[in-house]
């Protein structure tokens, strides 16, 4: 299933730039057709990366319980950023691992 179109919350990947090939959970949408993206790690909750959304793989899995607390304006802290995409990123490569 193909994602077109962002979601607070939503995990992506980078396609281009410095940060190829890592993951990143998107924190808001611009009007201007960027996000603002977070890693928990390198890009932390109060300084996010803003990337324009060509430059991203919009995947179709998301961080749920961190999308409700950002929806709610709830306080967000960058362990649980990390953790989440953490654990993505294994399940990811237990997959890969699993179809070869």
């Amino acid at each position: 299933m193909k994602v077109t179109e962002p979601q607070i919350g939503g995990i992506c990947k980078s396609r281009q730039g410095r940060d190829k090939d890592r993951y990143y959970l998107i924190k808001s949408i611009n009007a201007d057709g960027s996000v603002m993206l977070v890693d928990g790690n390198f890009k932390r909750f109060s300084s996010p990366k803003r990337k324009n959304i060509k430059h991203l793989e919009l995947l179709p899995d998301r961080a749920e319980n961190i999308a409700q607390k950002l929806t709610e304006g709830k306080q967000v802290f960058d362990t649980e950023i990390y953790s989440a995409l953490k654990a993505y990123n294994a399940t990811q490569q237990q997959n890969e691992v699993n179809n070869v």
